[in-house]
Order: C-alpha cells, then structure tokens, then sequence
C-alpha cells in the first residue's frame, strides 16, 4: 500500500499569477487573480511525488460568513484532465521531483471576494486535509464570458489599470481639468474596497447572500454607489456644500482618493469629511476599478437636479430677477458620476455597456441614498422604465427650466431665457491620453433631430415637446479677454433687436459669486439702465466691470461669478433673462524634476507658483501626491509670506521609480487662492 502523500508546502505563484491576472502591484504579499481566467500553483510534498493512480486531490474553496453550494460561495472540485467552462476546475501543468504545478480556473460569474483554498489529499483509507492559503478573486474585463468583458486592450488599460486621471469642472464655456490620484493598486486599498463591502447594510442583514450577489457587477455597482456617501450607513464621505469645512477637510483640497480611503479605515469606518460631487465619484471609481469593473469618472455640465421627476426646473424670481423661496431644485454648474462597462441580462437587449452610477447623494433610491446602474443608452431614448433612477439620470441632462417674474401685487409672468440649455458637454478623459473626450451623444440625440423628439415623446417630455416661440429681442452674456484671478475685467450684456420696431427697455445687470451646485454668495458688481432704447435691427453692448476687491472675499474654491441680465420691456410686459457662469483662471503650477529620470535612481522635483495678486498670501501650502513619495501625501508649508508677484517655490525627493510613465499631483493653497492643481508626468528610462 503507497505511503500518504504528505504536503510540505504550496507555493502560490505570485509574480507570475500577478503578470497573467494585471494585478501585479496587488500580489506583493498575497495572491489576486480574476475570474474565467486559469492561476497556478504549485505544491510541494514531503518524500515522494502525486500519482494519479493511487491519489486522489480535491479542492474546495470558500467565500463569505455562510459558505454555501446553491449561493455559489462554495465549491469542491477534483484535479481533471480537462478545463470545464462556468465550472471551478484544476488539472496538471507539470510535474518534477516532489513538485506538482497546477491551474486553477473559478467560473466567470463566480462571486468576487476574499476566498480560503484548501486542498484533501487520500491515498487508498488515508486522508488529510491542508488550508493552501487565502486569494482574492476580481472581475476580470479579459475574460470574454465576463459581464464586465471589453475588447480593447487600450480601453482596459484605461478603465481598469490606470491609476490616475482628469477630472472635469469649472463652466460649460471653460472646462477645467483637475489632476487626480485614484491609486486602486496602492498599498491597502484592496482590503479598504472589500471592507467596504463587507459593512454594507445588505451583508450586515445577510451576509451569505450578500455574498453570493457578489458575483453581479449590478449589485456590486449599487452597493458601491450606497457606500461611498454616509447618509444611511457606514459609508466613506460626508458631503457638505455650505463652505463651512473647519472640522474637516474642503473637497476642492483633496487630490485623490487614496487619503480618503485610509483614513475611513483607519478611524473605524467613520466617516470622513468632507466631499462634494467630483469626490464621491473619484472615490467610487477607484473602489470598482480595484474590484476589476471598468469604469469612469464623467461630468456633466447645467445639470439639473429634478426633485419631482417632472423634467421641469422652476425659478421663481423677484422683480429684479433674484430667486426667492425653495431652493431644493437647482441647475449645478456642473455635477460628476461614473460610468461602469457591464452588460445587463436583467434588461431587455441593447442596454449592456456604460451604466452610469451617481454616488452623490441627492434623492433616495428603493429607501436609499445611491443611483443606478442605468444604462446611458436608456437616457438616450428616453427609456424612462429601466432601471435604476431612469427619470432622476434623464433629468440630469434633459430637464427645462422656466422663470417666473413674481411682482408685488402677487402677478407672475413667465420670464424667457435661451441662455440656459441643461445637459452640455459631457465629458471623461480620453483613453491613453490626457485630452478630454465629449460624451454628449452618448447621453442625447442632436437638438431638434427627430430621434430627439421621439426620445421625448417616450420620456413624456411635454415642456420640450411644446412649440417655443421666437422672440425678436435677444440677450446674451459675453466675455472679453480670458479672466484671471486677481484681475478686474469687463462682461458685456450683448442685446440684439431683429424687428422693425424701436423697443425701450429697462436693464439691471447684476453680477454675483456662485459654488459649483448654484447657491449664489454676495453681489460683487451691479448695473441699472432706466431707459435703454432699443433701435430697429440694432445691437448693443452694455459692459459691466467686475473689480478684483469686489469679489476677492466672497469668491468660493469653485471661482465661479455668475452674471445675470434681465431686460424688461414695460410696455409689452416682457422679461428677458440672460446668464453666464464666469470661471476665474487660477495661476499655473510648474513642476520640474530636476536631474535625468532614471530607474534606481533618486529624484528631486521643484514645485512653483507665482503669486497674481498685488497683495502678499499667507499660510501657502503645496501637497503632492503620486507615484515615489512614502507618506501618505507629502505635504510642504511655506513659512513666509509670498509677496504680490513673487514665486513659491519648494523641492520635493522622490524615492526611487521603476520605468515607465508616472504622474505627480500638486495642490497649492493659501488664505487667497484657495485650490490650485497642476500635474507633471515623469517618464523613467533605464539606468
């Protein structure tokens, strides 16, 4: 009778698995696979060798606090000949001496998550049973029988390996890029994601068939995009719009999401203050791309927030044209989600592919604060039965707004204003490049083509269904030269007068700062004009000059000045409301690395900015973040005051870089210029 087959040990293969499954930098320390895709192992034992004929091996693997065969979180499985697909498989690659290599293949629709791997071993009446180790399982966009499957190598690179990106703000008339880290493969933060999960409400009701639901990317999205607010459970972020941050830390300053992770791990799954749009969608980005699910971060630009699903915005106004009242329905300047790669069996066919999925948290969904998936080609027809958060998504980008002029004996007349169009250049970074790449057909069919009308008349769109009527005075806001921070410039109410009629009006003007979801701060430059007249065919120009200490106190970190132009001609009754949201350019920071770029080798990068503004800044400080810096976020305070003019200037060390192609993220701040991000790439050669 052949002696037992004892195991010495068993080696799981991390480097190679690590380049096979692109989880490289997660299998330092433990092993990372995808699923739908074989790993290896390789087992040693004691004296002699497997033989087939006298050994039997079988495999089990587990997952969640309830491991079960019917919830797909366990499985027990046989070394085989052959691979079976939709199946948990091993079978031999190899065998030398006293090892034995191995594949391991789970299915592609098996349950992401952390997984124990055991081995039973019996020969002839002897068995034993050993624990090889632990692995965690992702999605895996490679695979083709993945829901998460894309077929562009370049698109998988971008979505699910890239590290870092661009996120969108600013003005639809001045879009601005803002550097950030998502750092998916950063030391920990795998652990972070899947503690996330693991705190949700659902696993903490059911946590087997939580588990078990893992295996949909779904659920996994909708638990993801819960997670990432705190408004009803455990989740990361706080989120906070009234530019009272003292306790926390202000969402313009983060510039990535690694420190917002660890620091809800570390403080016991507290939430961490605080964020606002663009930061829950970054944090919700790094979390699936860690998980394996592609995704990305878009901005849309006058995005509605419809509290009524009713696709209608209502202003209602004094007689100078300020919003009174609720101020719960709003046009933002501009509001970021994610978009996730994923197909959707649960929906009729031609709904697979972007989902978009809202972590902010504005309205509730089945009882809570999340949004989606809804696939974005559902938008696009005005599908507004899909689920998740059709109406609340379709509204985002579609919804009309009308202004009601109330005067004081309780009147109200509608107000036209052509100036505002909701849902505009909707835009996520190119892939492979750091361009930005506009979306917006994705999400609507061209204004006024017959696919848009239909959408419409499928969404129940009635106010854009109705016929506009044409006015013959126009207005509209205008700018001159590119606005600066620090500097005085002039707007321009541009009025137009296409009939054959003389028209006298009167204007006010009124220029005012605004954060980036419409809540308007103080005035900061105001006009009046009685009696302008109107000549037959005629345009006119009247400027408005905003002054830099008119608005250098009120400024919000979004550096937005919104400019309003009502034109009010008495004798026909009529209100013109004209508006434009004015970014102020920050000052540039320039970063140099100094020395050749090299592998192995230590680097120096110097860090400046130059102060615009005629008055001295206190209190600046420069974090960077990225690739080569051991802390957490280097962060580097200037001790004195940087004079109007002058440059501020620091050296950051870098530990040293492998080859290939790195980003550092800067943020400067200071009592005056609140938030400025600039980015460098640093490409490493070979020593």
């Amino acid at each position: 009778m052949a002696e037992e087959l004892v195991l010495e040990r068993c080696d799981l293969e991390l480097e190679a698995n690590g380049r096979d499954h692109h989880t490289a930098d997660l299998c330092q320390q433990k092993l990372v696979v995808r699923r739908g895709q074989p790993f290896r192992l390789t087992l040693h034992f004691e004296g002699r060798n497997y033989e087939a004929s006298v050994d039997s091996l079988t495999f089990s693997v587990v997952t969640g606090p309830a491991p079960s065969k019917e919830a797909g979180t366990k499985a027990r499985f046989p070394l085989s000949d052959a691979m079976e697909q939709g199946a948990w498989t091993a079978s031999v690659v190899d065998q030398q001496d006293s090892a034995l290599s191995l594949q391991l293949s789970a299915p592609a629709h098996a349950p992401i998550g952390l997984y124990r791997l055991s081995l039973e071993v019996s020969t002839g009446y002897q068995g034993s049973s050993f624990v090889l180790g632990h692995f965690t399982l992702l999605f895996n966009s490679w695979c083709p029988a993945d829901a998460v499957y894309l077929d562009s190598d370049e698109e998988r690179r971008e979505y699910v390996l890239t590290q870092q990106g661009f996120i969108y703000q600013g003005s639809a008339k001045f879009i601005q890029s803002i550097p950030w880290n998502f750092g998916q493969f950063e030391d920990g933060i795998l652990d972070i994601c899947l503690m996330l999960l693991d705190v949700n409400p659902k696993f903490l009701k059911n946590g087997g068939r939580d588990c078990s639901r893992r295996g949909n990317p779904v659920y996994v999205g909708r638990v993801v995009s819960r997670m990432v607010n705190c408004n009803d459970d455990q989740g990361v972020l706080y989120g906070r719009w009234d530019n009272n941050y003292r306790d926390g830390v202000n969402p313009m300053f983060w510039i990535g999401s690694v420190d917002i992770l660890r620091r809800w791990k570390n403080f016991g799954c507290q939430n961490v203050k605080y964020g606002q749009c663009w930061v829950f969608a970054a944090v919700a980005c790094t979390v699936l791309r860690c998980l394996g699910i592609p995704t990305r971060v878009v901005t849309n630009y006058n995005s509605a927030h419809d509290q009524n699903s009713n696709l209608l915005i209502e202003y209602f106004r004094n007689e100078s044209g300020e919003i009174q009242g609720n101020k719960s329905e709003m046009i933002w300047n501009f509001h970021c989600w994610v978009e996730s790669w994923m197909t959707r069996p649960d929906l009729q066919p031609g709904y697979e592919g972007w989902q978009a999925i809202d972590p902010t948290p504005q309205e509730k969904s089945e009882g809570a604060y999340c949004c989606g998936p809804v696939p974005v080609r559902a938008i696009k027809e005005g599908d507004l039965s899909t689920k998740y958060d059709a109406p609340f998504v379709f509204a985002e980008v579609n919804a009309d707004v009308v202004n009601w002029i109330q005067h004081k004996d309780g009147s109200m007349h509608k107000s036209i204003n052509r100036s505002l169009v909701v849902g505009l250049k909707i835009s996520t970074k190119s892939v492979g490049r750091d361009e930005r790449e506009d979306i917006t057909h994705n999400y609507k069919y061209p204004e006024g083509s017959p696919e848009e009308r239909e959408a419409f008349r499928r969404a129940n769109h009635l106010n854009k269904l109705a016929n506009k009527e044409e006015a013959g005075v126009a207005m509209r806001i205008r700018v001159g030269q590119s606005m600066t921070m620090g500097s005085d410039f002039d707007v321009f109410a541009h009025i137009t007068n296409s009939t054959s009629e003389d028209h006298t009006c009167r204007l006010l003007l009124c220029a005012r700062t605004v954060s980036y979801n419409g809540i308007l701060g103080p005035e900061c430059g105001t006009k009046e004009l009685l009696d302008l007249s109107l000549e037959p065919y005629a345009e006119k120009s009247i400027p408005l000059r905003i002054l830099y200490e008119k608005y250098r106190d009120c400024l919000t970190e979004s550096n937005l000045i919104k400019v309003r132009g009502l034109l009010i001609e008495p004798a026909a009754n009529s209100y013109l409301l004209a508006e434009r949201d004015i970014y102020l350019e920050n000052p540039e920071i320039k970063i140099r690395v100094l020395g050749e770029p090299k592998k192995n080798r230590k680097l120096v990068a110097e860090v400046s900015l130059r102060n615009p503004l005629t008055m001295a800044l206190e209190g600046c400080t420069f974090t960077v973040e990225g690739a080569g810096l051991t802390e957490e976020q280097k962060t580097v305070e200037i001790p004195h005051p940087v004079e109007g003019g002058q440059e501020a200037k620091v050296r950051v060390d870098l530990l040293p870089l492998h080859v290939g192609r790195h980003k550092l993220v800067v943020n400067f701040e200071s009592d005056k210029l609140k938030s400025v991000k600039g980015f460098r790439n640093v490409i490493i050669g070979p020593p």
